[in-house]
C-alpha cells in the first residue's frame, strides 16, 4: 500500500490595522504576557498557522483571570479586536474555526461583555447595501450559528436585525438578477448567494426556534410576524420562478414547508393543508389568509411538476415522520407524496431534475420505513409487498435500474433495498424466507437475462433477506451462470458484487450451521471450483475481468481457499499449459499467485522454498503464449502488498529473463500493463531502498535485516544498483536501428518511469540514477527516436530528455547541435507532413542549450545583445523567441512566394511545417510567467496577422466544391473545362505560370487529344514546376491540397493557442496581456467564416479544434461582451439556415459540410451545470426545421437542420442535457425518410442512425438475437413517453396501405425504420398490471403484414430455435413426439420436397431455402441422437424419420443448401468422437454410409468454389485410412494420382480459401504415404516443399499463412525433427526457414501458429531426451530463439554441421542484392507523398540476427568446429567483405545527420552494417589458423 503524502495546508495570516493594534499596545506589557500583548505578538505573525497556535493560548490565559476582570477596560479592548478579527476572516480560513473554538471556552462572567462586543460588531455588518458584499456577511451569520455559542447569542439579540436583513437581501438580489438578466457571469454569482441567502433563513429559523415562539403568532402585526411572512413570499416566488437554478428552487421548496411549519396552528393541521397543495384540491375558505397571501400561487389546481417535486422533497424533509407525530393525517401525507412522486417520474425526463426524483424517491423510503415503526395497521396494509403503491414503486425500479445516468442508478438500488425493508417491517413477526412476495421477486429475477444490471443490484439486496441458500435451492448452477456472464466487462462489476454477497452471505450461514470442516469442501465446489475452471478454459475477457473482479473478493473472504486453489492447479499445470488463446492450469495459477501476494494473502519467497511453485514454473508463465499469463507472471514477481518488500536475487533475475522477450508486444494494452508492473517494482526498489540505508545506520535492526534475508544491507543495495544497470542497458540496446514500435514504446516509457522514481530529492541516498548510465551515444539514441514514424514514440522520447536535459545538452558538442539545428529547419520545409512533427520536436529539445542563439541562429537572425545582458529572462524564453521570430521571417517571406504560384509552394516549400514548429514551441512556453511581454506582443501580432495571410493564399482550395480534384489528373477537355469552372468560382490569389497553362492547355486540347488517346500517364502529375534554385519537382493535386489544408489546420491550432494567452480577468490593465479582446474578435470570426465556408472535412475538422479552445476560453471569460459572443453567434447562424437567402454560403452537401461543428462548438462549451440555455434555443429551433409543418418550404434549412442534430445527438460531450430531445429527433428522422427529396432522406437517415447507437449504444455483438444493445418496451417508452402514441399511429399507417382484397403489401416509405426500433425492443418478465406503456398494442399490427418468402423464413428460424430447444428436455426423459411429427409435415411440404417453382431472382427464395435446410438439418441431428434411437416406441422412431436425407440436400441444384449440408457434415465429422458427443451435448449428424464416394465424385464435379472447399475440408478431416480404398473405384485415381491432383488444385485454384484447403489436404497425403513406407516421386515432394515456401511469404494473405504453419505443425515430428533426414538437408532447412520466417511475421495469429511448431519441437524433446523442464508453449519472440537453438541441436543430431553451417550463415547475411541501394535514385525522396519508408509494426531483422548469431557461435564453440577450405565459405566471405565494403561507402555518401534527413537508407544501411560485421566474425572463427578462437568465444 503506497501512503499519499498529506495536502500541505494554506492558512491565510490576518492582519490588525493601526487603530486596532494603538488599541491594543495601551493595554500590553513588556514584563509580562497578558491578553493585549498575546494579541499584538500574534497579529505581528505572517504565518496563519503560527497564528493558530498562538490563538490557542488565550483561552488558558483568560482562565486565569478572576470575576473583576469583565470590567477590564483591557478585556474589552482585546474582545472588541478579537470580534472585528473574527467578522474580518474568510468562511473557509481555519483561523476562523480555531477562533470560535477558543471563544466557545469563555468563562461566564466575560460571556455579557464578549456578546456585547461581538453584537456591536455584527451589527456594523448588518449595515451592508452594497449587493455584491452581502455574501460575507452570510457567511459571517451562517458561522455564527455553526458551533460557535458566542456567535449563536449575538444574533439572538440581534434577531429581528437579522431577520430585516435577510428579507431585504432577498428583495435586494432577485431586483440585481432581473436587472442583469443576459449576464451569465453576474447571474451566476448572484444565484450562488441567493442560495445561502435561503439557507441561512432556514437555519435562524431551525437553530433560533425560541425567538418565534410564544408572541408570534399571536400578533400578527408584529414585526417578526410581517418579516416571516416575507421570506415566506420571496421563497414561494423562488420555488414558483423556473429561470432560477434547480438547487435554488429546490431549497425554496424547503423553505417554504420549514417556514409553514413554524407558523401554521394548528400545526396537526399541516399535512393536510401540503396534502393539499400537493393534489390541487385546497380550498381557500380553510386556509389562513396569512398563508394565502404569501402563498397563494402555490393553491393552484395545476402546478408545474417541477414544483410539486420541490415541495415533496420540503414535505419529507422537514417535517417529523418517527413516533407517529403527526397521526392519520400525517400518513395520507406519505402515501400522497408517493402518488404524486410516482406520477411525476412519468412526466419529468430532464436529466437533473429525473435525478432530484430518485433522490427524494429515496428519502421517502426513508421515511416511510420511520413511519412505520410507530404506524397505523392500516400504512402496513398500504405499504405491505402485495400493495399498490410498493407495486407502482417496482414498476419505478425496473424501468429505471438501468437508466444510462449512474446516480438514478445508484437510487433506484437504494430504493428497491428499503423497499424490501418496507415490506419486511409490515410483516414483522412471519417468516420472511417463505413469504410470497420475496418468492415472487426472486422468480421474477431470475427470469430475467443476465445482461440486465438492475438483476445483480436485487438479487444481491433479496439475499439480505432470505439468505444465499434459498435461492440456491431454486437454481444451484446460479454462480456458474454469474460466471459466464464476466465475459462483459459492463456486466462483470455488477456480477462480482453480487457473487461477493451471495458467497459470504452463504458462509455465514455454513458457519453458524455446521462445523467447518464438514462444509468448506462443499463451499469450495459452490464457490470455487467453477472459478477454476473458468480461469483455465474461459476466453480472454471473461478470465481477466473474474480475475480483476471476482478472485480478490474471493480471497478476502476466505484466504485459506488459496491453498486449495494451489493444490487443485499444480496438479494439473504441467499437462495443462494453455494456450496462446486459453490460460491453462499454469496460466490460472500464475493468476491466483498474483492475486493472492498483491492482496497480502501470499508470501512468494515461501512458497517458492517449499517448493509449491518452481522458478521453472515461473519462467515458462513470463514467456508463455498467452499474453495474459505473462502478465500476471509479471504481476507476481511485481506487486505485493507492502511496498517496501526487499526484492530478491531470484527475482530480479527472473525480470531480466521476462525483459528478454516481451518488449516487443504489439497489444498497446499489454505494453501498459507491463510498464505499469515494472514502475511498481521500481518504486519497491526505491522505497525498499532507503529503508535499507535507513537500517545500515541502524546495528540492531540491521542483524534482523539480515537473518530475514541472509545478506546485509549494503549488498542488497548493490544488487539492486547492478539490476538496475542491466535493465537500463537493456533498455537502450533495444533502440537499435529498424526496432519496432511497441519494442520502442515500451522501452522509452520504462525508462522514463525509472528517471521519475529514482530522481534525487535533495539531501536523500539514492540507490541508482539514470542521469549516471547516460553518454553521448546514449543521448544520441534518444535523439534519434525523434526520427520515429510514430508520434508517440517521439513524445515519450521527448519527455525522458526533459528529464535527463542537463546531461544531454551537456553531450552535445557544437558541431552536432548546429548540425540538428540545421536538419530541424530542414524538415520543418520538407513536402512530407511528417517531417515538420519530426522538426517540432527536435526545435523544442534544442532551445533549452544555453549556446543555442550564438551557435545556430547568430547565423540566421540578428543578434539582439540586450537580451544576453538581461540574465533575469531563461534560456528557454529567449531561445524559443528567436526561433519562432526565425521561423516567422520565413514563412512570411513563402506566403509571399505562394501568392505568386501556390503549385510552387506545395512542390517546394509547403508552408504548414513552419506554423507546426511554431505551434509547437509555444505549447512548453509558461505564458504566465514570462519576462520578454513587449516583445511576445509584437510576436503575437505578427503571428495572427501571418495566420489571415497564410489562411488567404490556401482557403480558395478547401473552400472550393471539389477540393480534392482541384487539378485535372488528364488533359481531357472536359477536365480542362471544369478546371476553368474551379478557377472562376475560387478565384484564388496566385497568378502563377499554371492557371495561364490552363488556359492554354484548353485551347489546344482538341489537337492533342488524338496523341494522348493512347498514352496512359505514369504519375498522378499535372505539370512540372521549376523555381529559382531549385530541382525540378512534379506538382500532383494531392501535393496541392495537402498542402492548403494542412495549412489551415496549423492556422486553426495556433489561433485556438494564441487566443488562450488572454487573461482571464480582462478588466486588468491592457498591457498585461499578450493578446487583446479585439484580436480575440477577430480571431473568432475567422474561425465562423471558415467552419461556414470550407468544404474539405480535414480542414474544417481542424478549424473546428482550434474554435473549440476559443469557445472554451469565451465561456471562462468575465467580460460581458465576449461571454455573450457564443450567443450571437449561434443566433445568427441559426437565422441564416432558416432564412434559405439565395446568396447564403452554406455548404447544403457533404453533410452540411463545417456547419454542424461550427454549432457543436458553441454548445459543448457552455456550462453543463447551468441552464443550458444555448443548447435548449438552438435544440427548439432546430427541430422545428428538421420537421417542418409546412411542407412548401425549402428543403435546404431541413437538410441542414437534420445533418446538424445527427452531430449535436453524437457528441459525448452535450451528455445527458441531449436526451430529452431525443424523441424529437426520431420523430423527424422517420418523417423525414417519407419526403419526395432524396437530400432529406440521406439526412433523415444518417441521423435515424445516430439516434439509435445513441439510445441503445454501440452494437459490438454480431448476435441478433442478443438482447445487448436492446431494452424493454417499458422502458424505452417510460423514458421516451411522446413516441408510444407516434409509433403507434405511424405502423397504424404503415399496415393500412395493406390492400384488403389482393392482401399485396405496398411498402411504405417508414416500415424499415420503425420496424428497426420496434425489433430492438422486447418484453420484460416484470411487466406487470401498472404498465401502460405496454408492447402488446403493436403486435396486430406486425401480424398484418403479409407473410412472403423473407417472413416465411423468418419463422423457420423460430422453429429452428425451438427444436434445439427441446432437444435438451428431450435428453431428459421428455419426448415431443407431436412436435416432431409437426416438423415433418412441414419439411414435406416445403418447396425443398415438392419442387422449386420460383427462379432464383425471386426476394426472399435464398432466405428461406437457407432457413428451411437448418430445420432438416436440426431434425436429422435431434433424430440420430441416442435418446429418440432409444425410445421404446417403434412408432416414435418412424414419427422422427425426416422425409429428407443428406444425400438429397448434397444433390440440391442450389448451392446455398449444398453448403449448409456440407458445413453439418463437417460439424458431425468433428463431433463424432468429441467430448461434445460424450457428453451428450448434441447428436451428430446421422451421416451416409457411402459419403466417402459421394465426397470423392462431388470433388470432381462440384462448380461452386465455396462448396468445393468444403467437400475438400471434409476429406481432410476424414480418416484417410478410409478414404483412399475408394478413390481407384469412385473417381478412378491412385494414391499417388490424388496427390497430384491435390497439388495441381494449389496452382489452378482461384481463391485463396481453394489453394489452403488444397495445401493442407496433400499434405496430409503426404505425411499418411511416407508413414506407410509409399513410395512418392522427388519431384513431387520438391513441388510440396515449393509450394509450402511459396505460402509463407510475407506478401501472403493470412489465410495462407496459415495454413503453412498448421501444415508445418503437422510434419514436425516426423519431417522436420526427426531423428533422421528424410527430405534431405536443403529442403528439410528450407521448411525450418519457412518457420523463421512466419515466427516474424506482422501477424500475432501468423506468429502464435508457428510457435506451435516449437510447442511440438520441444515436447518432442522433453520426451525423448527425459528433461524435467522445457519450455513449450512460448511467445514469438521465445519461439524463434528456440527455433534457432532446435536447428542448431539438430545439424548435430543428424550429423551435418559441416553442411548446415554454410547455409545458416547465408540466412544471417541476408539479402546481398544492394544494387538498389547503389543507385543515387533511391536516395532521393520517395515520390509518394505520405511513404514513410518501412515502417516496422513487429519484426525486428536485427533480432532475427542476434540470435541466430548467439546460437551459431554456442554450436561452434561447443563442437569446435573449423571448416578449411571451403568453397562455399570463401565465397560467403568474399560476399560479406564486398558488401561491407559498399556499406561504408553509401553511409559516407549520405548528407549529414541522415537520421532525420533519409531515415529509410539510414536504417536499412544500419542493420546491413550490423549483419555483415557478425557474419564476418563467424567467418573469421571458422578458420582454422585462429588458434585461441574457442576461448574467447563466450565473451
Amino acid at each position: 500500500m503506497v501512503l499519499k503524502k498529506k495536502k500541505e495546508i494554506q492558512v491565510d495570516a490576518f492582519f490588525l490595522d493601526h487603530h486596532q493594534l494603538e488599541k491594543l499596545q495601551r493595554f500590553s506589557k513588556a514584563e509580562e504576557q497578558n491578553l493585549a500583548s498575546l494579541l499584538v505578538h500574534c497579529a505581528e505573525l505572517r504565518n496563519g498557522i503560527q497564528q493558530i497556535q498562538c490563538i490557542k493560548q488565550i483561552m488558558p490565559l483568560v482562565k486565569q483571570m478572576d470575576q473583576s476582570s469583565a470590567g477590564d477596560p483591557m478585556v474589552k479592548a482585546c474582545l472588541d479586536v478579537l470580534g472585528e478579527t473574527y467578522f474580518s476572516l474568510g468562511a473557509k480560513n481555519p483561523l476562523k474555526k480555531v477562533l470560535a473554538s477558543s471563544l466557545n471556552g469563555l468563562p461566564g462572567h466575560l460571556m455579557v461583555p464578549a456578546v456585547q462586543s461581538f453584537v456591536c460588531c455584527l451589527r456594523e455588518e448588518l449595515k451592508a447595501t452594497d449587493v455584491y458584499l452581502y455574501r460575507k456577511v452570510l457567511d459571517n451569520l451562517a458561522s455564527c450559528m455553526e458551533d460557535f455559542s458566542l456567535g449563536r447569542a449575538c444574533i439572538k439579540n440581534l434577531f429581528e436585525e437579522v431577520l430585516q436583513f435577510l428579507q431585504k437581501l432577498l428583495l435586494d438580489i432577485q431586483e440585481e438578477n432581473r436587472k442583469n438578466h443576459g449576464n451569465c457571469i453576474v447571474q451566476t454569482q448572484l444565484m450562488h448567494d441567493l442560495l445561502i441567502a435561503i439557507k441561512v433563513s432556514m437555519m435562524l429559523i431551525q437553530k433560533l426556534q425560541e425567538n418565534i415562539q410564544g408572541s408570534l403568532w399571536k400578533d400578527s402585526e408584529s414585526f417578526v410576524w410581517q418579516s416571516m411572512c416575507s421570506l415566506l413570499k420571496s421563497c414561494t416566488n423562488f420555488l414558483m420562478d423556473a429561470t432560477l437554478l434547480q438547487t435554488v428552487q429546490t431549497t425554496s421548496g424547503l423553505a417554504v414547508v420549514l417556514f409553514t411549519r413554524a407558523m401554521y396552528e394548528p400545526v396537526e393541521e399541516l399535512p393536510s393543508l401540503i396534502s393539499g397543495l400537493l393534489r390541487g384540491a385546497v380550498e381557500h375558505s380553510g386556509v389562513p389568509a396569512w398563508f394565502l397571501r404569501s402563498c397563494g400561487v402555490l393553491c393552484t389546481p395545476q402546478l408545474p411538476g417541477s414544483v410539486l417535486l420541490f415541495l415533496c422533497h420540503g414535505a419529507l424533509a422537514m417535517l417529523d415522520w418517527k413516533n407517529g407525530s403527526m397521526g392519520e393525517n400525517g400518513e395520507k401525507l406519505l402515501l400522497d407524496i408517493a402518488s404524486v412522486l410516482l406520477s411525476l417520474s412519468s412526466e419529468l425526463k430532464e436529466p437533473s431534475v429525473a435525478t432530484s426524483l430518485s433522490r427524494i424517491l429515496v428519502i421517502w423510503t426513508n421515511s416511510a420505513l420511520a413511519a412505520l415503526v410507530s404506524g397505523s395497521p392500516d400504512l402496513k396494509l398500504k405499504l405491505n409487498g402485495s400493495s399498490d403503491i410498493i407495486g407502482k414503486l417496482l414498476e419505478y425500479i425496473y424501468t429505471h435500474w438501468d437508466h444510462p445516468l449512474d446516480a438514478i442508478r445508484h437510487q433506484t438500488k437504494l430504493i428497491f433495498k428499503n423497499l424490501l425493508q418496507i415490506h419486511q417491517t409490515t410483516i414483522a413477526g412471519s417468516n420472511g424466507k417463505s413469504d410470497p412476495f420475496f418468492a415472487r421477486l426472486i422468480k421474477h429475477l431470475l427470469s430475467l437475462d443476465w445482461h440486465v444490471k438492475g438483476k445483480y443490484t436485487s438479487l444481491g439486496s433479496l439475499v439480505e433477506c432470505v439468505g444465499t441458500e434459498n435461492i440456491l435451492q431454486l437454481d444451484r448452477a446460479i454462480p456458474v451462470r454469474i460466471l459466464d456472464v464476466m465475459s462483459d466487462q459492463s456486466l462483470a462489476p455488477y456480477a462480482s458484487d453480487l457473487l461477493e454477497t451471495m458467497f459470504t452471505n452463504h458462509k455465514a450461514h455454513f458457519t453458524l450451521s455446521f462445523h467447518k470442516g464438514t462444509w468448506i469442501d462443499q463451499w469450495h465446489n459452490i464457490w470455487v471450483s467453477p472459478l477454476l475452471v473458468i480461469l483455465c478454459e474461459g476466453n480472454h475477457d471473461q478470465t481477466t475481468y473474474i480475475i480483476d473482479y471476482y478472485l480478490p473478493k474471493l480471497l478476502k473472504c476466505n484466504p485459506d481457499s488459496l491453498s486449495y486453489m494451489i493444490r487443485i492447479l499444480q496438479a494439473s499445470a504441467d499437462a495443462n499449459l494453455g494456450s496462446c488463446s486459453t490460460r491453462g492450469a499454469l496460466g490460472a495459477l500464475m493468476a491466483c499467485l498474483r492475486t493472492a501476494r498483491a492482496h497480502g494473502h501470499l508470501e512468494l519467497s515461501n512458497i517458492m522454498s517449499s517448493g509449491l511453485v518452481s522458478t521453472e514454473c515461473i519462467k515458462q508463465g513470463l514467456v508463455h503464449q498467452h499474453s495474459q499469463v505473462c502478465i500476471d507472471a509479471l504481476g507476481l514477481l511485481c506487486e505485493t502488498h507492502r511496498t517496501t518488500e526487499i526484492v530478491s536475487l531470484e527475482e530480479m533475475q527472473l525480470i531480466q529473463f521476462f525483459m528478454l522477450y516481451n518488449l516487443n508486444n504489439q497489444s498497446p494494452s499489454v505494453r501498459q500493463q507491463i510498464i505499469s508492473l515494472l514502475r511498481k517494482l521500481f518504486c519497491r526498489i526505491q522505497e525498499s531502498s532507503q529503508v535499507l540505508y535507513k537500517l545500515e545506520q541502524n546495528k540492531t535492526k540491521q542483524e534482523l535485516v539480515e537473518k530475514s534475508t541472509k545478506m546485509p544491507p549494503l549488498r542488497i543495495l548493490q544488487q539492486y544498483k547492478d539490476f538496475m544497470s542491466s535493465v537500463c542497458a537493456r533498455l537502450f540496446e533495444v533502440l537499435f536501428p529498424g526496432s519496432s514500435h511497441p519494442t520502442r514504446f515500451c522501452a522509452l516509457s520504462i525508462l522514463e518511469s525509472i528517471a521519475e522514481i529514482f530522481s534525487v530529492p535533495k539531501g536523500q541516498a539514492q540507490v541508482f540514477q539514470l542521469d549516471q548510465e547516460m553518454d553521448s551515444a546514449r543521448v544520441q539514441t534518444l535523439i534519434q527516436c525523434f526520427a520515429s514514424t510514430f508520434e508517440e514514440v517521439k513524445i515519450l522520447a521527448f519527455r525522458l530528455l526533459m528529464k535527463l536535459r542537463d546531461v544531454a545538452l551537456n553531450l552535445q558538442g557544437s558541431e552536432n547541435l548546429d548540425l540538428l539545428f540545421q536538419a530541424a529547419i530542414d524538415l520543418s520545409t520538407s513536402t512530407k507532413p511528417y517531417d515538420c512533427v519530426t522538426a517540432s520536436y527536435l526545435l523544442n529539445f534544442l532551445v533549452y542549450h544555453k549556446g543555442l542563439q550564438h551557435i545556430c541562429l547568430g547565423k540566421q537572425l540578428k543578434h539582439n545583445s540586450q537580451l544576453d545582458e538581461n540574465t533575469s529572462v531563461s534560456t528557454v524564453e529567449k531561445n524559443t523567441l528567436a526561433v519562432i521570430k526565425l521561423l516567422l521571417v520565413n514563412v512570411e517571406e513563402e506566403i509571399f512566394q505562394a501568392k505568386k504560384s501556390l503549385l510552387q509552394a506545395a512542390a517546394s516549400f509547403p508552408m504548414y511545417g513552419r506554423v507546426h514548429c511554431i505551434n509547437g514551441a509555444l505549447q512548453q512556453l509558461p505564458f504566465n510567467n514570462l519576462t520578454l511581454v513587449s516583445e511576445w506582443k509584437e510576436i503575437v501580432t505578427r503571428l495572427i496577422l501571418m495566420s489571415y495571410s497564410l489562411s488567404a493564399v490556401v482557403s480558395p482550395v478547401v473552400q472550393s466544391s471539389s477540393p480534392e480534384g482541384l487539378i485535372p489528373m488528364d488533359s481531357d477537355p472536359e477536365s480542362a473545362d471544369r478546371l476553368q469552372m474551379i478557377l472562376h468560382e475560387i478565384q484564388p490569389q496566385d497568378t502563377n505560370d499554371y492557371f495561364m497553362q490552363a488556359k492554354i492547355l484548353k485551347e489546344h486540347c482538341k489537337e492533342e487529344s488524338e496523341k494522348l488517346a493512347d498514352q496512359r500517364p505514369m504519375k498522378n502529375s499535372c505539370m512540372e514546376m521549376r523555381g529559382k534554385d531549385r530541382q525540378a519537382c512534379d506538382v500532383t493535386a494531392q501535393m496541392v491540397l495537402v498542402c492548403c489544408w494542412r495549412s489551415m489546420k496549423e492556422v486553426s491550432l495556433l489561433l485556438g493557442t494564441l487566443c488562450k494567452l488572454l487573461p482571464s480577468q480582462t478588466t486588468s490593465e491592457p498591457s498585461e496581456g499578450l493578446i487583446t479582446v479585439e484580436q480575440v474578435k477577430n480571431i473568432g470570426d475567422y474561425f465562423k467564416h471558415h467552419l461556414l465556408q470550407s468544404r474539405h472535412r480535414g480542414a474544417f475538422e481542424l478549424a473546428y479544434a482550434g474554435f473549440v479552445q476559443l469557445t472554451e476560453m469565451l465561456s471562462r471569460c468575465n467580460s460581458e461582451s465576449l461571454h455573450k459572443m457564443p450567443e450571437h453567434w449561434l443566433s445568427c447562424v441559426l437565422e441564416e439556415i432558416k432564412s434559405c437567402d439565395p446568396s447564403s454560403t452554406l455548404c447544403a452537401t457533404r453533410r452540411s459540410a463545417g456547419i454542424p461543428f461550427y454549432i457543436q462548438a458553441l454548445l459543448a462549451s457552455e456550462p453543463k451545470k447551468g441552464k443550458t440555455n444555448l443548447l435548449k434555443m438552438a435544440m427548439k429551433e432546430l427541430i422545428s426545421l428538421a420537421a417542418p409543418l409546412n411542407e412548401s418550404l425549402s428543403v435546404i434549412p431541413q437538410v441542414h437542420a437534420l445533418n446538424i442534430l445527427r452531430a449535436l445527438y453524437r457528441d459525448t460531450r452535450l451528455g445527458e442535457n441531449i436526451m430529452p430531445y431525443v424523441a424529437d429527433g426520431i420523430k423527424a428522422s422517420i418523417l423525414g425518410f417519407m419526403s419526395p427529396v432524396w437530400a432529406v432522406r440521406n439526412s433523415s437517415t444518417l441521423l435515424f442512425s445516430a439516434l439509435i447507437t445513441r439510445i441503445f449504444g454501440v452494437k459490438r455483438e454480431k448476435d441478433e438475437n442478443s438482447k445487448k444493445n436492446r431494452m424493454t418496451g417499458r422502458e424505452f417508452f417510460s423514458r421516451f413517453p411522446s413516441l408510444y402514441p407516434f409509433l403507434l399511429k405511424q405502423l397504424e399507417i404503415v399496415t393500412s396501405t395493406l390492400n384488403s382484397e389482393t392482401e399485396e403489401l405496398k411498402i411504405h416509405p417508414s416500415l424499415f425504420l420503425l420496424l428497426l426500433i420496434l425489433g430492438r425492443l422486447y418484453p420484460s418478465p416484470m411487466d406487470g398490471s401498472h404498465s401502460t406503456l405496454s408492447i402488446a398494442p403493436f403486435v396486430p399490427f406486425i401480424i398484418r403484414l403479409n407473410p412472403c418468402l423473407v417472413t416465411r423464413a423468418a419463422y423457420l428460424d423460430v422453429l429452428v430455435m425451438l427444436s434445439t430447444h427441446l432437444e435438451k428436455f428431450q435428453k431428459q426423459g421428455m419426448q415431443f413426439l407431436d412436435f416432431w411429427e409437426e416438423m415433418k409435415r412441414v419439411i414435406s411440404d416445403s418447396e425443398l420436397v415438392s419442387g422449386i417453382p420460383d427462379s432464383p431472382a425471386v426476394p426472399g427464395l435464398i432466405q428461406y431455402l437457407q432457413s428451411i435446410t437448418r430445420l432438416v438439418i436440426s431434425v436429422l441431428s435431434v433424430t440420430a441422437g441416442p435418446d429418440l434411437q432409444s425410445c421404446a416406441s417403434a412408432a416414435a422412431e418412424d414419427t422422427a424419420k425426416p422425409s429428407l436425407s443428406v444425400a438429397h440436400l448434397l444433390h440440391c441444384e442450389f448451392h446455398e443448401v449444398r453448403l449448409l449440408a456440407l458445413e453439418a457434415i463437417l460439424l458431425g465429422l468433428r463431433q463424432r468422437n468429441s467430448k461434445q458427443i460424450a457428453e451428450g451435448r448434441g447428436g451428430a449428424l446421422c451421416l451416409p454410409t457411402d459419403l466417402e464416394d459421394t465426397l470423392l465424385r462431388m470433388a470432381l464435379k462440384e462448380t461452386n468454389p465455396q462448396c468445393f472447399c468444403k467437400v475438400l475440408e471434409i476429406l481432410y478431416n476424414m480418416d484417410l485410412r478410409n478414404v483412399l480404398p475408394k478413390t481407384e473405384c469412385s473417381i478412378k485415381m491412385n494414391p499417388n494420382q490424388l496427390l497430384t491432383w491435390s497439388l495441381n488444385l494449389v496452382d489452378i485454384s482461384s481463391s485463396p480459401e481453394g489453394q489452403t484447403i488444397a495445401l493442407k489436404f496433400a499434405s496430409k497425403l503426404i505425411i499418411h504415404l511416407l508413414q506407410n513406407h509409399q513410395q512418392i516421386p522427388e519431384e513431387v515432394l520438391k513441388k510440396w516443399v515449393q509450394l509450402i515456401m511459396y505460402f509463407c511469404e510475407d506478401e501472403q494473405e493470412t489465410e495462407m499463412l496459415l495454413a503453412a504453419a498448421e501444415v508445418l505443425k503437422s510434419i514436425t515430428s516426423f519431417l522436420l525433427s526427426s531423428e533422421k533426414l528424410i527430405l534431405g538437408l536443403s529442403d528439410t532447412l528450407g521448411l525450418w526457414r519457412c518457420v523463421i520466417l512466419l515466427l516474424q511475421n506482422e501477424d500475432l495469429v501468423v506468429r502464435d501458429a508457428a510457435a506451435e511448431v516449437i510447442q511440438v519441437a520441444q515436447s518432442e524433446k522433453k520426451s525423448n531426451e527425459g528433461t524435467e523442464f522445457a519450455f513449450r508453449i512460448v511467445n514469438a519472440p521465445m519461439a524463434l530463439d528456440l527455433a534457432f537453438g532446435i536447428v542448431c541441436e539438430l545439424l548435430q543430431r543428424w550429423g551435418e554441421i559441416h553442411a548446415g553451417v554454410p547455409v545458416l550463415l547465408e540466412w544471417l547475411l541476408g539479402d546481398t542484392d544492394l544494387q538498389r541501394d547503389g543507385d543515387t535514385s533511391a536516395l532521393e525522396e520517395d515520390d509518394s507523398l505520405f511513404d514513410k519508408g518501412e515502417v516496422n509494426f513487429w519484426a525486428e531483422k536485427l533480432t532475427h540476427v542476434r540470435q541466430l548469431s548467439k546460437h551459431l557461435l554456442h554450436l561452434v564453440s561447443v563442437t569446435h568446429l573449423t571448416l578449411p577450405d571451403h568453397g562455399e565459405l570463401n565465397h560467403l566471405s568474399g560476399i560479406a567483405l564486398d558488401q561491407a565494403q559498399r556499406i561504408e561507402h553509401l553511409l559516407g555518401a549520405l548528407p549529414p545527420v541522415p537520421e532525420f534527413s533519409r531515415t529509410p537508407e539510414f536504417t536499412r544501411l544500419a542493420i546491413q552494417r550490423e549483419r555483415i560485421s557478425v557474419c564476418l566474425k563467424i567467418l573469421n572463427l571458422l578458420k582454422p589458423d585462429d588458434a585461441c578462437k574457442n576461448e574467447n568465444l563466450e565473451k
